[in-house]
């Protein structure tokens, strides 16, 4: 009995220090994350990508699960550094103002997040049956498929809680 309580304290103490999918939280680690993916830091590099951003030296990325109604989304910035197209920032939203020839809104649902991630389906099935919203420069993206879909399976691979709303 006692270590049937010993196990689940211990999974609930784990389940806790999970950050909530697409909270500020979720976001600085999937930051981290981007900056780990060659096809992230070097393609978009090499389309010129990231230096489409109007010259203020960064791109900005708004993300949210549209079943959690009372959510912010969240924010990941990518500017050039050391000739990588880096994520510089990843937390709650600093650009509230997107500008969309060079900057990114993407929504799902839950569920449709967790596909995604899991690789289940990459951004051209996601975007063709509406499963994955977004508001940005649809040329640019469609040119970068590649680096989009390695950015679907960045958002399953950051270990994180999808029972609850950030």
């Amino acid at each position: 009995m006692l270590v049937a309580g010993m196990a689940s304290l211990a999974f609930t103490q784990a389940a806790l220090s999970e950050p909530i999918l697409m909270s500020a939280d979720w976001a600085r680690q999937a930051c981290a994350g981007w900056n780990d993916i060659p096809e992230l830091t070097d393609k978009l590099v090499k389309s010129g990508w990231v230096t489409n951003d109007q010259d203020r030296g960064y791109k900005v990325l708004h993300v949210y699960r549209t079943d959690c109604e009372n959510s912010p989304p969240v924010e990941m910035r990518i500017s050039m550094q050391d000739e990588k197209a880096r994520c510089v920032y990843g937390g709650a939203v600093e650009n509230a103002e997107l500008d969309d020839s060079v900057d990114y809104l993407m929504h799902a649902t839950t569920k449709r997040w967790l596909e995604m991630g899991k690789g289940d389906y990459g951004p051209m099935i996601a975007m063709m049956f509406r499963r994955l919203k977004f508001d940005g420069p649809n040329w640019e993206a469609m040119k970068n498929m590649g680096p989009f879909a390695k950015f679907l399976l960045l958002t399953g691979s950051v270990t994180s809680d999808s029972s609850a709303c950030p």
